[in-house]
């Protein structure tokens, strides 16, 4: 008897220990797992459908609530959603006052046009024809936002020539001033550079 306990007891301990070929210890000692249930695959209509029974369901199950419980439930809604526009608004005046104080260390310069302050643009005289006044075209090339293509513009505009000083061809500046007439609302400043 006592030789028939040992050998169970042998072989308890060695189908403990000794796992079959080709499989690790960790799998040996796990029991299996139960097969698995197939996953039901909902179409997303479906899945909304549900979605939408469900919410249903709970809002039926729900107990009806009075006018005054469903105002005051707003109100406290809007309550927090104020709180949370004054916060973002907060943050977004502290992070303004900031941008605002390193740009007022960068040294800008000053703004062409402002109180007291008229506009002076250079161009090139197309036409002096008219007593005491001059055609200037202004040319303009500047980067297109979105395509980044150099785009070339130019406008004309008819400048107050008093010593008709100016010619064809000049590249002169002038200012803007006061309406001289019912297209003039520059003046000459100087010539720049003459004609060849």
């Amino acid at each position: 008897m006592p030789m028939a306990e040992t050998e169970n007891n042998e072989t308890e301990t060695l189908g403990e220990t000794e796992a079959p070929a080709g499989e690790s210890a960790a799998e040996a000692a796990a029991p299996e797992a139960p097969p698995r249930e197939p996953v039901e695959v909902v179409a997303p209509k479906e899945r909304r459908r549900r979605a939408r029974a469900a919410k249903a369901a709970q809002t039926k199950a729900r107990k009806p609530r009075t006018p005054e419980e469903r105002h005051a439930d707003r109100v406290e809604e809007r309550r927090g959603k104020a709180l949370a526009r004054g916060l973002e608004r907060m943050r977004a005046r502290e992070k303004a006052r900031a941008g605002r104080a390193t740009a007022e260390v960068q040294s800008t310069p000053p703004r062409e046009h402002g109180p007291g302050r008229q506009k002076t643009r250079q161009g090139v005289v197309v036409s002096d024809k008219a007593d005491k006044t001059i055609t200037v075209r202004i040319d303009v090339a500047r980067r297109h936002r979105r395509y980044e293509k150099i785009v070339r513009t130019s406008s004309t505009l008819h400048a107050h020539d008093e010593s008709n000083d100016a010619h064809i061809g000049d590249t002169v500046i002038v200012q803007e001033c006061r309406p001289l007439s019912r297209l003039k609302r520059w003046r000459l400043i100087e010539v720049v550079e003459r004609a060849e």
